[in-house]
């Protein structure tokens, strides 16, 4: 009890204590203490804050900091829009890629562990990009480090001279990797000695860029077009070019600033990606038009060619192949040869003159006129037939045999016979078709390219000689290139109204279509209905019994006329010759038309030869678009094995499955993917989970699915092969990253 008493006393005098050293006037005199101090010290901050603002010394340090911590206005350069086929396959689409770049100047780099590791750094890059060496990419580190170093001393003695000018520091943006990289690439590196720190220890840095990517390699390639190596500069040829201000987008505006150490990029003004122009070429017509005239200019050794297919009631062009020897020898897409065709067409020309002249009543089919031996002198120059050589005499031939036999005196005569004492009518009957009629393309063209030269008897600029009209009778002493040519047989087949060919179907955005096209009318009636039907029984004479004869197919008949002009090379025709056909099939039921050009061919070619480029095209064509149903077949019952089904849409599937007849297992499930399992008796189906923020498993699947599913997904798709999905960049089940580019290969 005692030792309890002398506890609380010794409290209650400490207690005491305090409270008499802490007296009211002691408190008072502390705490206002305090205040002064807390009051001077904002006063301080006040005073160096003002002076940093208002001094020019607080602007040189403000420079100094924005320098050190803030790059601004940086571009930001939109993704440029796609281009696609008919069915929306890519023909042209921006890839991500990606300048690879050191900043020594890194808050975090040390020059001993950059020197530790540069050894297997320089290995490790050369195996990946072996444009270089380990020893070539070593001296290409060091040397950055070194000018490093060299600007530190140059900031040093600047600044012990007293000199306040800036030092350029080119070491802090030196490019490691000479080639751009792809997103796959990029992350790979990153696993690399040295690059795997943080960016602010290794000094990496990969500036985004935008490169253009054609999935079909150099199909359609000239009327696709091209872009500037720099794509800020946008299209340089064909469709890229001609909507270039549609294509190429607006570009933002982004600042990169370091935050704690790393620097990122802020975006201020976000960038406008391009629109997506939808063409009407067919990938499939395409490729089909494309061989078939490669072979042909491979057999004859021409100089170049052209193939145009159009469709007959809407307009849209199909194929446009333009192909150009090379120094090697191999054919490739180079001028645009369809457009810039623009010698004199040759016979495929007569069918104008034939159906100005049964329009105007001058003519009947079986009108007859004496063509002998094929040498027929006209004012002092000879009319010739290919045939003429032969000294047979083939007496009279009417109108509709000049046609099929292509008959050069058949069509003069006709011409002199109607039109000698008034030029200008044949002229006129020329515009009444509408072949005269200046046009403008959806291709870029450039001076006389892509329009019709046509004489009139009273132009000042092309003089009319005396011989000007039975020679134009036949497809001389005129110019006209192939589009407006496959334009003119179109109206034929097209029951004479005449459309203008064209190119691009749709502009889109997102998904969502802003603009459609359709084909402009350039004449509603080309000639009378009579003449018409006249006209096409006369280019089925051709294929039938006529000078394309070999030509005919057992499928369907053909309609068309051939051509065969010398070119005119230094006041004669020694230039070499221009062999042609233009048609349409099927000739009962038009749905395309066709034009063949060959230029220059250095073994014999004849305008036949061209006419078999046609029907190889169009059986080729039939037989693809020939769709047949189960019926259409008699199956054996006895084979056990079911077809390959590929995975993908459950919907699209199920049709497939039922249309032909093949039985299935589902186990009851719902789900919007699946992927098929099979053996000798039926088809398994399960259902292809699909989680948001992991990247989907799109093996097995066709290209459309495959691609659709990803982007939904919110990568970007790059596409190698045809067939089904064999491989994938990023493995199923992966953390998914937005905007990052996978690759996928078909077979």
């Amino acid at each position: 009890m005692k030792l309890k008493s002398k506890i609380v006393k010794l409290k209650k005098k400490i207690v005491n204590d305090i409270l008499q050293f802490a007296g009211g006037e002691n408190i008072l005199k502390r705490y206002g203490l305090i205040v002064t101090i807390m009051l001077l010290f904002a006063i301080s901050i006040v005073t160096f804050a003002g002076k940093i603002v208002f001094t020019p010394e607080g602007k040189k340090w403000r420079e100094v900091g924005k320098r050190e911590t803030l790059i601004e206005n940086r571009v930001i350069l939109p993704k440029r829009g796609n281009i696609y086929t008919c069915d929306e396959k890519l023909l042209a689409t921006s890839e991500p890629l990606y300048g690879i770049y050191m900043d020594f100047w890194a808050d975090g780099m040390k020059k001993d562990t950059l020197m530790k590791y540069v050894d297997d750094l320089s290995v490790a890059l050369s195996k990946k990009f072996p444009d270089r060496t380990a020893a070539q990419y070593k001296n290409s580190i060091v040397e950055g480090w070194k000018l490093r170093e060299k600007e530190e001393q140059q900031i040093a003695e600047n600044k012990a001279r007293g000199i306040e000018k800036k030092v350029k520091l080119r070491s802090r943006y030196v490019r490691i990797i000479r080639p751009d990289i792809s997103y796959v690439d990029l992350k790979e590196i990153q696993t690399y000695p040295f690059l795997k720190q943080r960016s602010n220890r290794s000094g990496l840095i990969s500036e985004e860029k935008n490169s253009r990517k054609k999935p079909f390699g150099n199909l359609a390639t000239r009327t696709v077009g091209s872009v500037y190596k720099d794509l800020a500069k946008g299209g340089a040829s064909g469709l890229e070019l001609k909507y270039d201000s549609l294509l190429r987008g607006v570009d933002g505006v982004k600042n990169r600033q370091k935050i704690q150490g790393k620097w990122m990029d802020v975006v201020e003004i976000p960038a406008v990606d391009g629109i997506d122009i939808v063409t009407t070429i067919d990938a499939g017509v395409q490729d089909i038009t494309e061989r078939a005239l490669r072979n042909k200019l491979i057999e004859t050794e021409a100089e170049s060619g052209t193939a145009i297919v159009m469709e007959v009631k809407t307009g849209e062009v199909k194929a446009l192949v333009n192909l150009d020897r090379l120094s090697s020898g191999y054919y490739a897409e180079g001028n645009p040869n369809a457009f810039s065709y623009t010698s004199e067409p040759g016979s495929t020309f007569k069918t104008v003159t034939v159906m100005a002249a049964l329009d105007d009543g001058i003519v009947t089919p079986t009108d007859s006129f004496y063509v002998g031996t094929g040498l027929y002198e006209y004012k002092g120059k000879w009319v010739r037939d290919h045939y003429w050589r032969q000294g047979r005499n083939r007496g009279y031939l009417t109108v509709k045999e000049g046609i099929e036999m292509s008959s050069n005196i058949v069509m003069s005569k006709i011409a002199i016979k109607g039109y000698n004492d008034n030029p200008k009518k044949y002229v006129d009957a020329i515009d009444r078709i509408g072949l005269r009629k200046k046009l403008s393309w959806d291709v870029p063209v450039h001076g006389i390219e892509g329009t019709s030269v046509i004489r009139y008897p009273d132009d000042k600029n092309n003089y009319w000689s005396k011989t000007t009209l039975p020679w134009m009778s036949f497809g001389y002493e005129t110019r006209i290139p192939p589009i407006y040519m496959i334009m003119f047989y179109n109206g034929i087949a097209n029951g004479g109204k005449m459309i203008k060919p064209f190119f691009t179907k749709r502009f889109m955005k997102n998904g969502k279509i802003l603009k459609e096209f359709e084909a402009e009318v350039v004449n509603p009636k080309m000639c009378k209905d009579s003449t018409l039907a006249q006209i096409k029984d006369m280019l089925e004479g051709v294929v039938i019994r006529g000078t394309a004869s070999q030509a005919k197919s057992e499928l369907f008949h053909i309609a068309g006329k051939t051509g065969t002009a010398l070119i005119a090379s230094g006041g004669g025709y020694g230039g070499g010759s221009y062999v042609s056909f233009c048609g349409y099939f099927p000739a009962e039921n038009p749905q395309y038309t066709c034009f063949i050009g060959v230029r220059k061919p250095q073994r014999m070619a004849y305008g036949w030869q061209t006419a078999l480029v046609l029907k190889n095209i169009a059986e080729q064509i039939h037989a693809r678009n020939t769709r047949f149903t189960m019926d259409d077949f008699e199956i054996d019952s006895t084979l056990q094995k079911t077809p390959a089904v590929k995975n993908g849409n459950w919907d699209k599937s199920k049709r497939l499955l039922a249309e032909l007849k093949l039985p299935y297992s589902n186990q009851g499930h719902h789900s919007e993917w699946i992927q098929v399992k099979q053996d000798s008796a039926q088809l398994e189906v399960q259902p292809l989970e699909v989680k948001a923020q992991v990247v989907p498993n799109v093996k097995g699947m066709g290209a459309r699915d495959a691609v659709y599913l990803l982007e939904k997904s919110g990568l970007r798709v790059s596409l190698s092969g045809a067939g089904k999905v064999v491989a994938q960049s990023f493995p199923p089940g992966s953390k998914l990253t937005k905007g990052t580019t996978i690759n996928i290969s078909l077979q």
